[in-house]
């Protein structure tokens, strides 16, 4: 058995009765019904992932994922592709977005090669796990082959698991990828039969052929390609990106653990969405963390059905959403532990 399939044979249900002594917890707790909102049902969730009325997070790790793509040639994008390699480099010296407020947690940022146009050098701090020299053009063909996006998949399991038993209870995905959205949006418009038109943005920078023209590339590519929107692994192969696979993986791989994983912006969305149509069970391991300046945020955060809990017209993407909700994901979990309720003070309601 492949370990995509042993993945998702693993990947179970919340524990019902933890979320429901949880919930009783929470309600008791020295406040007003509700008034710590979704603090209180990121606790109840995560007493549900972990099977533990007193949740840890406090070993974290955002996995990022860097991949180019072969629509780049397309003219999508104004960023020279040769940007992939070199912030790639600068995760591993701690230098990005992400790294800086991964700082304020203590998050570990574990970049991963997993489709870079070129060769890292093998010193560079990366984990070098490559598909391939990036996808081929999407305009033109698939971007990769069903193998192809299956080995991407089994890479971000690989290396969920390796950061889990390293001890990591609370993971994050992160993303770096020139030209990245145009994938992404042609995914999203695929899952939500959504013309191109409305959910195209500027991603990093357009090209010279504006939106109009990014949106009709993403068109022709879904044309010519013909995704089955009912699969998952075929989507990814036909429209997709290494790294949204790779981050899909993660997210598989978080749920078989039972680590909670925490999402990020756009890009990483579109990954949740692969990841809950090859198994509809690790959507309960996921937690949103922000909404996405994209055009297609919103979409994709609709159609995933998880509101995200920070609203800060984010949209760099790298984990950096996800670093900056590490810290409140940790307050859930003092809630949880640390504050009294009111029949340890010996009040009655």
């Amino acid at each position: 058995m492949n370990l995509l399939h042993e993945t998702i044979k693993n990947i179970e249900n919340l524990d019902k009765e933890m979320i429901d002594k949880a919930r009783v917890r929470v309600d008791n707790l020295i406040k007003p019904p509700k008034s710590l909102g979704r603090l209180e049902d990121i606790a109840v969730q995560l007493a549900g992932v972990t099977g533990d009325l007193y949740p840890k997070v406090d070993n974290k790790a955002i996995i990022v994922m860097a991949a180019d793509h072969g629509v780049y040639e397309e003219g999508i994008t104004c960023n020279p592709q040769e940007v992939t390699f070199a912030q790639t480099m600068f995760f591993a010296k701690g230098l990005t977005g992400v790294c800086a407020i991964g700082n304020v947690s203590g998050a570990e940022i574990v970049p991963v090669d997993i489709g870079i146009k070129g060769d890292l050098p093998a010193d560079a701090g990366v984990i070098i796990k490559k598909i391939k020299h990036g996808t081929d053009n999407i305009a033109e063909g698939p971007a990769m082959t069903r193998e192809e996006a299956i080995r991407a998949i089994e890479v971000g399991i690989e290396i969920a698991n390796e950061q889990i038993g390293k001890g990591v209870n609370l993971l994050g995905t992160g993303e770096m990828g020139i030209g990245n959205t145009t994938p992404s949006t042609a995914i999203l418009s695929v899952l939500g039969n959504i013309d191109p038109i409305e959910i195209t943005g500027i991603g990093a920078g357009i090209g010279k052929g504006g939106i109009e023209h990014k949106a009709a590339i993403i068109r022709k590519a879904i044309e010519i390609n013909e995704p089955n929107k009912a699969d998952g692994i075929d989507i990814i192969a036909k429209i997709g990106g290494l790294e949204i696979a790779g981050m899909a993986g993660v997210m598989l791989g978080a749920a078989a653990n039972r680590i909670p994983v925490v999402v990020d912006g756009y890009i990483s969305t579109i990954a949740a969405l692969i990841a809950v149509l090859i198994e509809p069970k690790s959507k309960k391991y996921f937690i949103t963390s922000h909404a996405s300046r994209e055009p297609g945020g919103q979409k994709a955060s609709e159609l995933l059905g998880i509101k995200p809990i920070i609203y800060m017209d984010l949209c760099l993407g790298e984990g950096s959403g996800a670093a900056l909700a590490f810290p409140i994901i940790e307050a859930a979990c003092s809630m949880m532990k640390n504050m009294a309720t009111f029949e340890d003070v010996g009040m009655k309601i």
